[in-house]
């Protein structure tokens, strides 16, 4: 489904999405790993008025050679920025191959805790050997990795509710802290683990955290937001966010120019994801076109010390002129932000 106003997100993993993006970002390699560089990035994003920021994250370090040694776990990092914040949705990417379910369930709940409301989560699924052999793992074929994925979002979602909305009760008078009955056993049996639950964290404040799955996984129906790659968004019951990597220049020879700069030093892979090299004005164009089919971008700004200070001078401003754009309310859930309903737990008609 499509509306009249587009979402943004952006996705801000270290210096940027090109693997070469920390030999150009103008400060010290390690200074991306610091509070401060984090705090950075997130505060302006939010001040630009983004709806959505995400953190990418692998079970293994980034790689050897050219591309950055290492990065702070994405939840943390979102957990870090949770109280720093008051708008902007947080949404680290935790994969379900190589993270026990009920901590996961647990860290996102918390994650929405802490944020009063703002934490969504993209599904990873690292299904490569290096990864899961950090669990002592072998890969999947192509069905039990999906099959993976759909037992982790169900367990996760059945947690979430395993706490009713009213089951905190704090009565002073009796010294009861919370309503027995009204918490849960999900008894979830997956393909490769059972969850007996209840989850330690009461239900979180969007009663589901908002959950983004890559269109690859082909999970669309566990999913409130499908990111996909590709120009085309076919009809879903998910929101549907368009992938767009970008390389921006004040002209369209200057950005080639950047993007091959950036190649020298370390290829970025081809992907099926859309890709703009050029100017702030193009890619105002690109998102006009992408607003009739899609719901939603998430952008990946090659180096955010350009990309991202281009889009909030030259880019935003203009889509918000022409109400394409709109910023999230202060104090607004991430469910709110993205028009979202909050939904109603599963276990309470049956207490």
């Amino acid at each position: 489904m499509s509306g009249s106003r587009l979402f943004l997100a952006v996705d801000l993993d270290g210096d940027g999405a090109h693997p070469a993006a920390w030999r150009h970002s103008g400060r010290p390699p390690g200074s991306v790993l610091t509070p401060q560089a984090l705090r950075a990035s997130v505060s302006a994003a939010e001040t630009a008025g983004f709806t959505l920021a995400t953190f990418a994250d692998t079970p293994v370090p980034p790689g050897d050679g050219p591309t950055p040694a290492g990065r702070i776990e994405a939840g943390t990092r979102a957990a870090f920025v949770s109280t720093t914040t008051d708008r902007i949705g947080l949404a680290p990417t935790l994969h379900v191959t190589t993270t026990e379910p009920f901590h996961l369930a647990t860290q996102l709940a918390s994650l929405d805790h802490a944020s009063n409301g703002r934490a969504g989560w993209v599904v990873g699924a690292a299904g490569d050997e290096a990864s899961l052999a950090t669990i002592g793992a072998t890969a999947p074929d192509a069905a039990a990795l999906r099959r993976e994925v759909l037992d982790v979002v169900d367990a996760a979602r059945l947690l979430w509710d395993s706490w009713e909305d009213d089951a905190v009760i704090k009565e002073s008078r009796t010294g009861r802290y919370l309503d027995a009955d009204r918490v849960h056993h999900v008894d979830f049996e997956g393909a490769t683990f059972t969850v007996k639950g209840p989850l330690i964290t009461p239900r979180p404040p969007q009663g589901q955290v908002v959950v983004l799955a890559p269109a690859a996984l082909d999970v669309d129906d566990r999913a409130d937001i499908v990111l996909v790659d590709g120009p085309d968004a076919e009809d879903r019951e998910a929101l549907a966010f368009a992938e767009v990597e970008i390389v921006l220049g004040t002209t369209t020879a200057q950005a080639e120019e950047r993007a091959a700069r950036l190649d020298a030093d370390a290829a970025w892979p081809r992907s099926r994801r859309l890709r703009h090299v050029g100017t702030p004005d193009g890619l105002v164009e690109l998102l006009r076109s992408l607003a009739v089919t899609f719901d939603g971008v998430r952008l990946h700004p090659a180096v955010l010390a350009t990309e991202f200070e281009l889009l909030i001078s030259d880019v935003l401003p203009v889509l918000a002129d022409e109400g394409l754009f709109r910023p999230p309310a202060p104090g607004a859930t991430l469910r709110d932000s993205l028009g979202l309903p909050r939904p109603a737990n599963r276990f309470a008609a049956a207490s």
